[in-house]
Parts: C-alpha cells; structure tokens; sequence
C-alpha cells in the first residue's frame, strides 16, 4: 500500500514516519507539511519524497496517515477520502463535532477505509485486554484515567504543542480515555447526561452514563508533576474487579499494527472497530464534556 505521511512535528518523526518507512507492506511515497523546510527535512531522514502540493500527494497514494492538530487534519481528511485515499487519522478526528461528522461523511460516500490511531486499541497487552473486558457482561461502574506532566514539569516533546496548550488534555488524552470505556461499558446514548468539572491546571474529571446501564469516570491532565503521573483504568461488576495491564509496547509498534488493521479493512471492506465512525462519537462526547465543564 502507497501511503502519503501528513505531519512534520515530533508524533509525526517519532512514530508515524518511522513505522511507515520500515513496514514490510507500505511504501512510503512521500512527506507533505504546513511548513514545506520541515517537510523536506522529515522526507530526507525518511529517505522519501517531499510534496509541496498536498492534492499530488493524494493522487500519487492509496493511503495517508495524518500527524497533524485535529481541526487541521479533518478537512485534510475529507479531500484526501474524496480523492479516493483510505485513512489513517489521529485523535481525536476532530475537536468540532461537525467536522467530524464531515470526515464520517467523506469516507461512507467514497467507500474508503478508516482507522483511528486510539494508542491503547493497538498497544499488545491492553488491546487484548480490552477486548476481554468487552466480551465480559455486567460491568457496573469503570473509570479511566490519563495523567501526565506534558505541562507539569516532564521532559515531554509535546510541551510546546500549540494545540495542545490551546484545547488541552481533554482534548490530547480524553480519546485515550474514552477508547478503553465505550467498547466495554457501551455508548453513551445520552450526552445531556454527562457532568463535567475543573481541576488544577487542565485538568478534567468527567462523569458518563452508558447505554447499557452502568456509569463510568475519566480523570484527564496535562498538569500532574511527574511523580504524580500515569495512565490506568479499573472496572468493577459480579465478577470482581479488572484493571488495565501496563503498556509495554512502543508507539511505532503500535501504529505499524494500525497500519495492518487499515490494510485489512482496506481489502476486507469490513469496517474497524476505530474507524472515523468511533471517532466522532468520542468527538461529540469530549465536546459536550467541555460544554457543561464547570
């Protein structure tokens, strides 16, 4: 599969570029960015081309996996499926729900694929257990939790992050969050259902009912000093209580199986479970989580 990279920042040279350069199915074709010197800076080191037209780099591609801000990457997106290149996106798709539904809308009329890269639905050991918890019944409550010190004082290439100190971890890590809950617990079918409220810095804590009864709390921030940070997720029901194991995997390793996974869906026409369409739901929650904060 010929896949186009969109992106030139650090997610974009430090795991996108990477695994698509070095995945035994993908030729990578070439580099396009908002600022064409660190498109071609990125292209060399990733011995490809560098693409000053984005529409050339769609009409010489079966694919693209985009690196870039969210409401950036959406009409990206929408052009690219509408020129018939299946999609490989980050989260979230988009930070308005309109646009996303957009992005959904463009791949169901060209019949393309779509993946959304959601970290934690391709890292080995929580994929697998997300996977159990889903085919488990009864879960009653769950929470889920992304802390991290992007902004609390980490040594984190993402610090300097325009849109990310813009929209902030709600935005950056609730997906993250949102992807370990919905296929477990199930949607949330009622979003005026959901409570919101501010902690220090960025940080969120959010409240969520879903469609099949139980309720659910995620904790996002960018804000926690490192000794204070990490990622965990626990559920509880009849049967006890599961928590998330820890990832052990790399990022370029995780993306490579999301390129698998859009290659699959690509030739099988069977959509993937975190497809754009996922992706917008979790837009559309994120953002009602946001509108209600208090």
């Amino acid at each position: 599969m010929k896949f186009g990279l969109l992106g030139t920042g650090p997610w974009a040279a430090r795991t996108h570029g990477p695994a698509l350069a070095t995945h035994k199915d993908v030729r990578l074709t070439g580099v396009w960015g908002r600022r064409p010197e660190a498109a071609r800076a990125l292209a060399d080191e990733l011995e490809t081309r560098p693409y000053d037209d984005v529409d050339a780099l769609f009409g010489d591609c079966d694919a693209v996996a985009v690196a870039l801000p969210p409401d950036v990457q959406a009409p990206l997106a929408v052009r690219a499926a509408e020129a018939g290149c299946h999609l490989l996106l980050d989260k979230p798709v988009a930070t308005v729900p309109e646009a996303a539904r957009q992005v959904t809308g463009a791949v169901r009329a060209s019949g393309v694929a779509s993946v959304v890269f959601f970290t934690l639905r391709f890292d080995e050991p929580t994929a697998a257990w997300i996977e159990e918890q889903a085919r488990a019944d009864g879960w009653l409550t769950g929470r889920a939790d992304w802390l991290s010190p992007v902004f609390g004082g980490g040594d984190s290439p993402y610090t300097a992050s325009p849109w990310r100190r813009e929209r902030g971890a709600l935005w950056d890590v609730g997906p993250h969050a949102l992807s370990v809950l919905l296929p477990v617990l199930g949607d949330v079918d009622d979003l005026d259902a959901v409570r919101a409220v501010r902690g220090t810095g960025d940080t969120v804590h959010a409240v969520l009912r879903h469609e099949r009864g139980a309720s659910s709390t995620c904790t996002v921030s960018h804000s926690m000093p490192p000794a204070a940070s990490g990622v965990s997720a626990e559920l509880r029901g009849p049967a006890g209580t599961a928590r998330l194991p820890e990832r052990n995997g790399s990022p370029v390793d995780a993306f490579a199986r999301a390129v698998d996974a859009l290659e699959e869906s690509a030739r099988t026409g069977r959509p993937h479970p975190c497809d754009v369409r996922f992706a917008q739901h979790v837009t559309e929650i994120l953002a009602r989580v946001e509108s209600v904060l208090d």
